[in-house]
């Protein structure tokens, strides 16, 4: 039976393709597949830069309140939200593979339960997460920190509760959206939010003197205006294909949404923290100030370029799980190397320009000679780690396209914590390279991640992967298929 339905699937596969005519330019396709990828890109990019954004201007108003409420607020946000954010994150990019591939095997009534689901998954993984929001004074003042840090840094969290809540809407509203190319409205909603989150920081913080509660006020309603705004589109008309209405369906078949999600998350998680262990081990150097100094110029940098990359990252998701679940493996590798090769393009532009620059860029950070005499010395290695950044993040999207979650993890844990953290360890304190030989093992790490997910994808039949995701698609269709009287509403 499964033998039969495979070889139906594969003739619906070729049907496809060879629709295709053979006759279409090399330089037709790439403007076609070009258009399609930034369509998803563009907006995907600018979206990041307004989110990375919004975060930049509430700690430099938070830093217009006093030193103690600055330090409390980096602490509470490098750790506490962005690793709330990367479980998260890393959970939605589920509905990524789930939603892409529906939309493109035209099963769109499915997006919106998979969206549902999604939303189910998420919120259960936040209770998981909120007792540390609601302990984190204690949390803080058994890692030893300062008292009064970890006060102020206790009542921020619970402030922070109400932000880490709206990445559920946040991120799987703009994966429905973007897989079905329509983030343009996402786009919009994040201008719209950093602007007014610019203003009203400043009449809350500067002008009337709220304090914290003026901030981190402003700070909640940036993060719930785009999700109010893509909760509104979706609901209301922007998507009367895909969204057919609140359903029991989202209850039903949620365990391999589970699994995927949990995949999805140890994959992001695992290169989020690997970043973290960087900032760690220079921590316990000698001369760690202007280390660290240097090296927090130099993330901040590489932070800022690196929503280029997940706006790539994005795309190629999107594209690769469309063109699956459409039964095209030849226009999937033709996205493939088209997304893979412009983000490598606009990579070595910029792998360029911080080579030419070197330390002069520090000045913008610090006025301080040593620090930015050590941000020249590092430059070169924040250049060699923006190229592999304009590479393996694609790779990574072409992963969650396909549905490699589980495997891509794996891989991390390999080249990240076998060998790239060993390498660096050996070379910052045995070799005495300091923070310099720890990030040239950590860049090993990257590139040898980079170099296996480039064998995966090289290696891998994509005709059987188009069975994969058409065999995905068919079989929840049919177990929702079967139960039809299940839907409750249409909003």
């Amino acid at each position: 039976m499964e033998g039969d339905i495979s070889q139906k699937l594969l003739k619906e596969k070729k049907g496809a393709e060879v629709t295709v005519a053979d006759e279409v330019t090399l330089k037709d396709r790439v403007w076609s597949e070009t258009k399609k990828m930034w369509v998803v890109a563009g907006p995907a990019i600018f979206t990041r830069f307004s989110t990375f954004g919004i975060n930049v201007i509430s700690q430099a108003f938070v830093g217009h309140i006093g030193p103690t409420e600055l330090a409390a607020y980096s602490l509470v946000y490098t750790v506490l939200l962005r690793f709330s954010n990367g479980i998260l994150l890393g959970m939605a990019s589920a509905l990524e593979t789930l939603c892409g591939q529906a939309y493109g095997a035209k099963q769109y009534h499915m997006l919106g339960v998979y969206l549902q689901r999604s939303w189910i998954v998420l919120f259960l993984s936040s209770i998981f997460i909120l007792p540390i929001y609601i302990f984190t004074t204690p949390i803080l003042n058994i890692l030893g920190q300062d008292e009064s840090i970890a006060e102020v840094g206790g009542y921020i969290a619970h402030w922070l509760i109400g932000v880490m809540l709206s990445f559920i809407v946040s991120f799987t509203c703009q994966v429905f959206l973007q897989s079905q190319s329509k983030n343009m409205i996402i786009a919009y909603l994040a201008a719209f939010s950093i602007a007014i989150h610019l203003l009203l920081s400043w009449l809350l913080t500067v002008k009337y003197k709220f304090g914290i509660p003026g901030a981190l006020s402003s700070t909640l309603l940036a993060f719930w205006i785009p999700n109010i705004g893509q909760l509104m589109f979706v609901m209301c008309g922007g998507c009367r294909e895909t969204w057919k209405g609140f359903s029991s369906l989202a209850f039903k078949d949620l365990w391999p949404v589970v699994k995927l999600s949990m995949s999805s998350g140890v994959m992001l998680c695992l290169e989020l923290w690997y970043n973290t262990v960087l900032i760690l081990l220079t921590g316990n150097m000698q001369n760690a100030e202007v280390s660290l100094d240097a090296l927090a110029i130099c993330i901040n940098i590489n932070g800022w370029e690196m929503m280029i990359s997940l706006g790539f990252l994005a795309a190629a998701s999107v594209r690769v799980s469309n063109e699956l679940g459409r039964g095209s493996s030849k226009a999937a590798k033709f996205s493939i190397v088209m997304t893979v090769l412009t983000s490598f393009v606009i990579g070595f532009v910029l792998f360029l320009f911080f080579l030419f620059f070197r330390g002069r860029l520090a000045y913008i950070f610090t006025e301080s000679e040593e620090v930015a005499k050590a941000v020249a010395n590092l430059s070169p290695l924040l250049a060699v780690s923006i190229l592999l950044n304009s590479v393996q993040p694609v790779l990574s999207g072409v992963a969650v396209g396909a549905g490699w979650q589980s495997i891509v993890a794996y891989v991390n844990i390999a080249c990240y914590y076998l060998v790239g953290i060993p390498v660096g360890v050996v070379l910052g304190y045995v070799v005495n390279m300091g923070v310099k030989g720890v990030w040239i093992g950590m860049l090993f790490g990257t590139f040898v991640q980079t170099l296996v997910l480039v064998i995966i994808t090289y290696k891998t039949d994509w005709d059987e992967q188009v069975l994969i995701a058409r065999s995905r698609v068919t079989k929840w269709v049919v177990k929702d298929a079967e139960e039809p009287n299940l839907t409750t509403s249409n909003a």
